[in-house]
């Protein structure tokens, strides 16, 4: 949690924020800017490119056994052969395609990486027209070759175009835009031949080749974003560096649980979805439209899911969503697990619809997707903002050869499961969610910061109404800084973690630090405990010594300079131990208030009314409404207790 900042790429969004408009409220405000724009498009397309590509490969096999070209023998060893085609590549070539990620400007890689494209689908239309397996399978491994060249890039230039407090929104555009472009990918090609008939072959060969060159065009309004390791020498042997860049993934204890995490839900998704035609068949009493159901309503829930990450995150990277989705995809996987199989066949999607028992199986689908999108945009997010930019590309290629060995465990130990132990469906799926509990508990117990994450963001959203003014605009992206705030309840510092952007190292009072419950959460959050020279000497100067050390790293501390929770809602004092700070260390120093939190819970004074009250902090009103507000950083040089104290007046006025 707490090295997120060093690892901030140098002035990654000075760029940005000098040739746009100032940064948008909300994640769609993206879709206008350039800076995301079209690169947005172009992943949109390559996605919905390849799926369209190989759903008209499927197409046309079933178009040739029709025509007696192929029998039916020999059409399932196309079909089986194909998905291991399309994924060799990202063995062969992701630590590679990291490297090269690494040395080369992002939006010239790009568009090289487009331009490849376009070349393999010219092979991929000779082969549809002389309707020739070979060389489709040609280029399906080309294609193979391509993705797994795009995938380190794709998530690498995030973090270099975006602002930290836009990265989940911004993660979770791409997430709903490649899942919903699967989605329509797959429905396209698979229409093409059965709409275009004849024409098929050229129709499908049409389509691919204009859907690379409109991802090329759009890849040339790309603005230029500088290399991140320009001075990087490639190790060009597949086999070494694959291990390399696998073990970059496991440098950071949160980086490499992340990891994981994204490579369970590779594993659930692929297993969910290549049993999704035989479980709508067998167990729903469906046909082909309504499979294809299916997969929309889990495909749409993913996308919305995804979508309101930004919202719940409060524009954080806000990994406390993990364990939220964690649990809700496991849920609803068990939920599925159990639903009764319809008796009726051969439905369409309104005649399922009727039957007893199938809104269950919608809304454990899209509750499924729903809480996937809240599982995995977030731990894209931690990984581009805790791995050092100089490596990012890399990790990220290390994390999509993890994903391609759970892809393939989950493709073949779902067939191995179903033939050689005979389970059912319902049986694969309710092992699914069992074991998607036993990995989160792993990922949590592990790396305990996601569970204290998940654990501040229900108090937070639970007992307050949290509006945030001036926090965006002047806490610093990248660097140090001192965070400067008056102390009203026990839960500022999780009022205030939740509305900064980047963690931030909170200093208190070890009274407060060693509340029960509370103490796990703010030690697993790096809170530095602070006492009064009396009290403990030896424990105050090693507090001092640890937030010199903090900032010396680049990253954010929070101090209380009035020693003290208030007594009676006005702001005390500011002791010296903020000039102590900086005259160690000139940082900025950014003032905040903490309004309107005087009769919240857990404040000196929660209810005047009642002495048994007051004491247990019962607020006057339920989720009474909050706010934080920041103002310009100070100069640490010139700073000082009083005139700090100042500046946080002003921010807090009346509203104690």
């Amino acid at each position: 949690m707490t090295d997120q900042t060093r690892h901030q790429p140098p002035h990654a969004h000075a760029h940005a924020a000098s040739t746009e408009r100032p940064p948008p409220r909300s994640q769609f405000g993206l879709l206008g800017q350039r800076r995301f724009a079209p690169y947005f498009l172009v992943q949109l397309l390559g996605a919905f490119n390849d799926n369209v590509f190989r759903q008209a490969i499927i197409g046309l096999l079933g178009v040739m056994v029709v025509a007696g070209a192929m029998d039916n023998s020999t059409r399932g060893i196309y079909t089986q052969l194909a998905p291991a085609v399309f994924i060799v590549p990202y063995f062969l070539f992701s630590a590679t395609a990291g490297q090269i990620a690494e040395k080369l400007e992002k939006a010239r890689l790009i568009r090289i990486v487009t331009v490849m494209e376009i070349a393999i689908m010219s092979v991929a239309a000779i082969g549809f027209w002389l309707q020739d397996m070979r060389v489709l399978l040609v280029a399906l491994f080309a294609t193979g070759l391509q993705s797994a060249l795009f995938g380190p890039v794709k998530y690498s230039i995030l973090p270099s175009v975006l602002r930290p407090e836009e990265l989940t929104g911004g993660n979770g555009l791409v997430e709903m835009g490649t899942s919903i472009s699967i989605l329509l990918g797959m429905l396209f090609g698979g229409l093409i031949f059965a709409v275009a008939g004849e024409h098929g072959p050229l129709v499908a060969g049409g389509s691919v080749i204009a859907l690379a060159v409109a991802g090329n065009v759009a890849s040339r309004f790309i603005p230029p974003v500088a290399a991140a390791a320009p001075d990087l020498k490639v190790n060009w042997n597949p086999l070494t560096e694959s291990i390399k860049v696998w073990r970059l993934t496991r440098k950071q204890l949160a980086v490499r649980n992340a990891v994981l995490g994204v490579s369970w839900f590779w594993f659930t998704g692929t297993l969910l979805t290549g049993n999704l035609p035989v479980y709508a068949e067998t167990h729903l009493g469906g046909t082909a439209t309504l499979y294809v159901f299916a997969l929309a309503v889990f495909s749409i829930g993913v996308g919305v899911g995804s979508l309101l990450c930004e919202k719940l995150s409060a524009r954080t990277v806000e990994i406390g969503l993990v364990p939220m989705g964690a649990a809700g995809m496991s849920a609803c996987i068990l939920h599925l697990a159990f639903a009764p199989a319809v008796s009726a066949s051969g439905l369409d999607v309104a005649g399922f619809l009727q039957q007893p028992g199938a809104w269950r199986v919608v809304a454990d689908l899209a509750g499924i997707g729903l809480f996937s999108g809240f599982f995995v945009v977030p731990l894209f997010a931690l990984i581009q903002s805790r791995t050092p930019p100089g490596e990012l590309s890399r990790v990220i290629a290390g994390m999509n050869i993890q994903n391609a060995v759970f892809i393939v465990l989950a493709a073949v130990g779902g067939v191995a499961l179903q033939q050689l132990l005979g389970w059912s469906i319902p049986t694969l799926l309710l092992a699914l969610g069992v074991a998607s509990i036993v990995v989160a508990l792993w990922i949590f117990t592990v790396v305990p910061e996601f569970a204290m994450r998940f654990l501040s963001w229900v108090l937070v959203r639970a007992l307050y109404r949290l509006r945030v003014r001036g926090v965006e605009a002047h806490v610093p992206d990248e660097g140090p800084a001192l965070i400067v705030c008056n102390h009203v309840s026990y839960m500022d510092a999780l009022i205030l973690a939740a509305s900064i952007p980047r963690p931030v190292r909170f200093v208190m009072y070890y009274r407060i630090f060693n509340i029960p419950v509370m103490r796990w959460i703010f030690r697993t959050a790096k809170a530095i405990p602070i006492a009064g020279a009396r009290e403990d000497p030896a424990l105050m100067q090693r507090a001092f010594d640890e937030i010199d050390a903090t900032l010396a790293e680049g990253e954010l501390v929070c101090i209380f300079p009035e020693g003290a929770l208030t007594k009676d809602g006005s702001i005390a004092p500011f002791k010296g131990g903020v000039e102590r700070i900086l005259e160690r260390r000139a940082v900025p120093v950014v003032p905040m208030a903490l309004r309107n939190m005087w009769a919240s819970m857990w404040s000196r004074r929660a209810n005047r009314a009642s002495a048994l009250l007051d004491r247990m902090r019962v607020p006057q009103r339920f989720r009474a409404p909050v706010e934080v507000v920041a103002a310009p950083p100070v100069d640490g040089a010139t700073a000082n207790a009083a005139s700090l104290e100042v500046q946080v007046r002003a921010l807090r006025g009346d509203a104690a």
